[in-house]
Order: structure tokens, then sequence, then C-alpha cells
């Protein structure tokens, strides 16, 4: 059954992989030469000459991050190693447009490449200075130029130089003003060496989100803390778990006094999946039921009342998670396509949604393939 053609598809999560140009067209001159650039490499394993990323001196050895789309999977392997490897897509906002148009989708939100998710790349800079105007020139580029290709196809996004908090609080405040729909933030700031969400460093910056009304994105592991497996394991027992980063993530939230100071906030889960939201809620008022008198934990609300104020989550393929999707919440369930990742199934992401809500009321998939969406990120149609 195909998805009603009044229907568009907003995702969520995806990815665009940034032009050797991102940087030095707009960093000051003095920083030009530590900041972001393309250059040519040996690798040292094979000898292969590659394009990769070099800052303050650092190579980062792929320029994209899984970007397989228009691949088979015979042909995917980690990371492109040229542009040449990518379908322009990838790169060029026209080209990502037309490859939306192949694939039935209206809007997606893309989130940063070689900054990775939410900017650690830039955390770990020497010179902080430069490391802050380089984050500051991500947003502009996504605003000003990604962004600004097509106002009614993309959902604007930010990064902040979340290792410091008055800048954090300047730059979420400047990039609402130009447009910004939502912040990606470290889903675990910890982990990064960060104070945690139980503490209260993060309140002013929080108090700040609320006045402006961002969606707060946590992609999972944009803080850092890869799924705990075996060193010997196969790579694909890496790819399976990553979803469990966002479950470690959810119940940190679910437990912390930051969602009782700050009533407004709004979280998405990026491309956590859904299915194991029921059980990881369930769970957590079970050990709220019978753990909170002696903890210094809230006592009055329910971990799964929190969580469907302030929370949605997201799927790309999760069939299982459209089956309970009540227990989710459908107003807390959101659609994503990922592309050009390899879990997108660009250019069938249509096709493979209209599969997943066959046996689903046309008015609950308008909710989650697009109506929740404009509503969460304050995209609304173009008339």
């Amino acid at each position: 059954m195909p998805l009603q053609p009044w229907m568009e598809l907003i995702s969520v999560d995806d990815h665009l992989i940034e032009h050797p140009k991102v940087w030095s067209d707009r960093l000051p001159t003095k920083y030009l030469a530590a900041g972001p650039k393309i250059i040519e490499w040996e690798r040292p394993d094979t000898g292969q000459m590659c394009q990769v990323w070099e800052y303050e001196g650092r190579i980062y050895p792929y320029i994209g991050l899984n970007a397989v789309a228009g691949k088979t999977p015979e042909e995917y392997g980690i990371e492109p190693v040229r542009y040449d490897d990518m379908i322009p897509g990838c790169y060029d906002p026209k080209a990502r447009v037309a490859d939306m148009d192949i694939d039935g989708v209206q809007a997606m939100t893309c989130f940063p490449s070689f900054p990775r998710f939410a900017g650690a790349v830039f955390a770990e800079g020497e010179d902080k200075e430069l490391a802050k105007l380089c984050s500051a020139a991500w947003n502009d580029f996504h605003i000003d130029e990604w962004a600004a290709t097509a106002p009614d196809r993309f959902v604007p996004v930010a990064m902040l130089p979340f290792w410091d908090l008055d800048a954090s609080i300047a730059e979420l405040h400047r990039v609402a003003e130009k447009g910004a729909k939502c912040v990606t933030f470290p889903d675990l700031p910890d982990k990064l060496g960060l104070p945690s969400l139980h503490s209260n460093h993060w309140d002013p910056l929080f108090a700040a989100f609320e006045e402006t009304d961002l969606v707060l994105a946590q992609h999972f592991g944009s803080g850092g803390f890869p799924p705990p497996i075996a060193p010997d394991a196969p790579f694909a027992v890496f790819i399976a778990l990553m979803g469990t980063i966002s479950m470690n993530a959810l119940t940190d939230w679910l437990f912390s006094p930051a969602l009782h100071k700050h009533p407004k906030l709004k979280i998405g889960l990026s491309e956590g999946g859904i299915g194991w939201i029921p059980y990881i809620l369930e769970r957590c008022d079970s050990v709220w039921r019978k753990h909170r008198y002696y903890q210094n934990i809230n006592q009055e609300v329910l971990p799964s009342d929190l969580f469907r104020k302030h929370f949605h989550g997201c799927f790309i393929e999760d069939d299982f998670g459209v089956e309970v999707r009540h227990h989710v919440g459908i107003d807390n369930i959101t659609w994503e396509c990922d592309y050009p990742h390899s879990d997108s199934f660009w250019p069938q992401s249509r096709e493979r949604a209209a599969q997943a809500f066959a046996n689903v009321p046309d008015d609950e998939v308008h909710q989650m393939v697009e109506l929740n969406t404009r509503k969460l990120y304050n995209f609304p149609r173009v008339a």
C-alpha cells in the first residue's frame, strides 16, 4: 500500500559531507593554515593517495562518514577516500535536492561529518579560539549555504562550542536568529570529559534552548562513547549495537534533574531506532518505583511521563518499533532517511516506508512521517 501522495516525508536524521572550502572560505586569514582543509595524503598501509582533512596538523583519514548512497551492499566499505568516490548529493545541496526528489523525500535534517555529529573534533582542538571559529563557520555554511539552497527542503542544523558554556549560549542565540531549527549536542557529555547531565553545569544552556524553542538533537555516538565490544569482534557487532547508546543517553536524562528544571526542553534521539523504547521506559519506571526513596532523584514524576513530554525518537527500518508504536507514543515518533549512510534505503526510501506502514492508519502515518516533525522543529509547509 503506497503512502498517500499528500503525505510529505521529512527526515530528522541525514548527513552532509563538507565540501573542501567550508572553512577556507570563512576563517580569518591568520587561521587558514591551522584550520580544516583538504589535502592529498598517501596511506602508509597501502600507498593509496587519498583526500583527507587536516586540522592543526592532524590528519583525519576519511573525508566521508560511510557515504555509500548509490552503492550496493557488496560495494560497501567503511569510508570513501575521495570526493569522486561519492555521488554529488553527498556534498552538493542542489544535487542533494535532486536525490531527495528521486527518493520521494520532501525535507531532511543534515548532521555534520568531518567535525563528527556534534562537533567533537573541534572540542579536541588545541587552539580553542580557532575551534570556536570553526564551529561557527560550520553553522554559517550550513544555514547560509546548504539550507539556504532550498529552505523548504532542509531543516537547518547548528552545532555549539560546547566546551565553553558562555560561548555556547551566545552561539545558540546567534544561530536561532539565523534560522536554525535544531542544535546537535553530545549524547553523553561526561564521556568527553565534561560535566554530566546530573550536574547543574548545563542549566544556563538548557534554559537558552527553552528560550529559543530549538530542538536539542542527540545523534547516537556524538558523545564519543562506543558500544563496549570485544577487541577482535567484527565491525558488524559495533554497527548493530550503536542504537544502544541512545538507550544509555535517554536513561541518563530520565533520572537527571535537568528535565524537571527545564520543562520546555525538546530532545531528539537521532538514529537510535524506537523498538527498544517501550522496554527501557518500563524498566526505568520499575526502578523508579522501587528505588527512588533512598536516591537523589525526583520522587513524583514517572520516567515514562518525562519521555512522552520531552523526547522523540526516529527510525529508518524498525518494523517492530512500528508494531509497538502505541507503547512509544504516536506523538513521539519521527521518521528518518539517513542519506548517504549505509542504513539508508535511497533511492527507495518512500517505498520502504510504505512497506513499514502498510498496516498503519493514515492519520498515524501522517503524524510520524511529517506532522510531528513540522511541529517539533517549527518547520511549517510552504504555502
